[in-house]
């Protein structure tokens, strides 16, 4: 009988299977998705947000355990689990060198990469580089990996994991047969339900306008996080945290396809200037914070509007300011023109812009600090990097909502254990997107969903093992010491 059975194929599952492996436990990795698209959301991703006291190689300056935590703290609104969140803080100062040790390279921040050269450490080759290294390593330590394996169900004994079953199955035109495979212990790491469009419906419902919002969402993740297994969980008496309607949702390009959009399809310029419904109305203030802090709440900001659409409106002078998006804007050398090109009534559309244009109130600008550019008597009011829009030619972004992962998780403690009843599994955990909810209540900032599955992945997986008999040679709650 195998050891550890890892459920999942993305950067949770991974480190988790890596951890039990390096303790001397016998690991098998079952992957839903076929090979060209292991990885699930992780593939997507590009930096991890990190800890560190001191400059560190790719990270300059410091960012002390207490800045993280106050950041994530404003983000979710208290929302989160103060002791878990610390641990995910004070794992993300010291994963990098084991990160390494997998064959994981680091690079310093793009410019015009959300301005975070001091708090996020990103990957060389993306997130796919990152995934692709760990397979590797994975492969050549011995972790038996089979894709196009999904896990529909668990087989449980009194909140003990007996065994997991695979469903029959069509891959590459061979009929495969259902399996029921058994292990001594397992890791779910699983992802969330984004890509289950039903049961988005039911989590969202309709709106006031007789509207289904989750109908015109686009899941900028992978198509295979469906929620069956998260689902069985649930109906088995595990409990859960989390809100369902609650995600990390990006507002993206209208025009990125349903599924796998990725990191490209994000507008960035939304700070830069001003974004509108489709009426021609602003809605929020778009210079609040920073925008790796605010960028996360743009695509439930965009999901409460009429149709789930926004536009992002900037002029000539936000050039350069911001990492371009895959897709060109409308471009027109009058707002008259803009507003044709995107569709919005022009009328209302020119009070909007003429209004905030007078609002105004210009210091000096600069987007690399909360700067004194801001809007008087104007509701919302912008709050920073409030400039007019009277430069043209002049841009326009259509916007959807994109949601990269779920909140509703599983509940967890430090050593990443389901719980039922409130009472911890000997032999069953959880990481990843799977268990976020714990941290994540509500909000993002850029980098901590990395953060969270890179500690919670290292936890369960040393937990895992131990629970097999395999004592890891450096348990995850000292952390590696190394200097990453």
């Amino acid at each position: 009988m195998i050891d550890v059975l890892v459920i999942g194929g993305g950067n949770a599952a991974l480190c988790a299977a890596l951890m039990a492996r390096e303790a001397g436990a016998s690991v098998l990795l079952l992957e839903a998705a076929p090979r060209a698209w292991r990885g699930g959301n992780s593939q997507h991703t590009r930096n991890l947000r990190c800890m560190h006291d001191g400059p560190q190689d790719v990270l300059v300056e410091a960012y002390p355990e207490e800045e993280f935590w106050q950041d994530l703290l404003k983000v979710t609104g208290g929302q989160t689990n103060e002791k878990l969140a610390r641990l995910v803080i004070r794992a993300s100062s010291s994963c990098r060198g084991w990160m390494r040790r997998h064959g994981v390279h680091f690079q310093p921040s793009l410019s015009g990469a959300l301005h975070t050269a001091r708090t996020n450490a990103f990957f060389m080759g993306g997130g796919k580089a990152l995934v692709n290294a760990y397979y590797r390593s994975a492969e050549n330590l011995g972790v038996q990996i089979r894709y196009d394996t999904p896990v529909a169900d668990i087989e449980l004994e009194d909140g003990r994991f007996v065994a997991a079953y695979v469903p029959a199955r069509e891959v590459q035109g061979r009929q495969l047969p259902a399996e029921r495979i058994e292990a001594r212990t397992c890791v779910l790491a699983a992802g969330g339900f984004e890509s289950n469009r039903q049961w988005l419906r039911e989590a969202w419902g309709q709106n006031e306008r007789g509207e289904w919002p989750s109908d015109n969402f686009l899941i900028r993740g992978t198509r295979f996080n469906d929620g069956v297994l998260l689902r069985r969980m649930i109906e088995q008496g595990a409990d859960t945290i989390g809100d369902p309607t609650q995600a990390h949702m990006v507002a993206i390009d209208a025009r990125a396809p349903l599924y796998d959009g990725g990191i490209c399809t994000r507008i960035d310029c939304v700070s830069l200037g001003v974004v509108v419904n489709r009426d021609g109305q602003r809605f929020y203030d778009e210079g609040e914070d920073f925008w790796p802090k605010r960028y996360a709440i743009w695509g439930r900001l965009v999901a409460h509007q009429p149709g789930q659409v926004g536009f992002s409106i900037i002029d000539q002078k936000a050039l350069g300011r911001f990492m371009p998006p895959v897709f060109p804007g409308a471009t027109a050398d009058s707002l008259e023109a803009l507003a044709g090109l995107l569709g919005l009534p022009e009328q209302a559309f020119l009070e909007t812009v003429h209004a905030y244009n007078k609002a105004c109130q210009v210091g000096t600008f600069d987007h690399t600090r909360l700067d004194d550019c801001h809007t008087v008597s104007l509701e919302p009011v912008k709050s920073h990097w409030a400039r007019p829009i009277d430069t043209p030619p002049y841009y326009g972004y259509p916007l959807r909502p994109g949601v990269t992962f779920t909140y509703l998780g599983l509940r967890t403690d430090e050593t990443a254990a389901v719980h039922f009843d409130r009472r911890p599994s000997p032999n069953l955990f959880v990481a990843g997107e799977m268990m976020a909810g714990n941290v994540l209540g509500k909000g993002y900032t850029a980098g901590v969903g990395m953060s969270i599955g890179t500690a919670f992945g290292r936890i369960a997986g040393t937990s895992a093992a131990a629970a097999a008999g395999h004592e890891h040679p450096e348990k995850e709650n000292r952390h590696d010491r190394e200097t990453a």
